[in-house]
């Protein structure tokens, strides 16, 4: 259902405006829940952030709450990587910085579950 709700209002506000990037993080926040990782991060990663970046600014309480979802989204990941713990370390910082709040889970970021890859030739 909320799949349906934000690809209608993307059709009918375009991906920038207020109510859109909202329900788009109401889908986020049901993607989590529902443990599709995955899903949920490419959303965050691809789509609200940038545009909650752009129109509404990064200071913006939505745009926050959106970092905040992200990094709950990577904390409780267990297949996350290197990489997803280093942006979820930007993600948190960049909540924390602006206003105090606790992301459930983000402690539990601090070990990844995947080994390193080398790029040494």
């Amino acid at each position: 259902l909320n799949r349906r709700i934000y690809a209608r209002r993307v059709a009918t506000q375009g991906v920038s405006h207020k109510n859109t990037i909202r329900d788009g993080v109401n889908l986020s926040i049901t993607l989590t829940e529902m443990r599709l990782l995955d899903e949920s991060k490419t959303l965050i990663r691809d789509q609200l952030l940038p545009a909650a970046r752009q129109s509404l600014g990064p200071d913006d309480e939505l745009t926050l709450d959106i970092n905040a979802n992200l990094a709950q989204s990577l904390a409780i990941d267990p297949g996350r990587t290197r990489g997803d713990l280093r942006l979820n370390q930007h993600s948190a910082h960049r909540v924390t910085s602006t206003r105090p709040v606790f992301i459930h889970g983000l402690s539990q970021a601090t070990t990844c579950s995947k080994p390193r890859q080398s790029f040494r030739t």
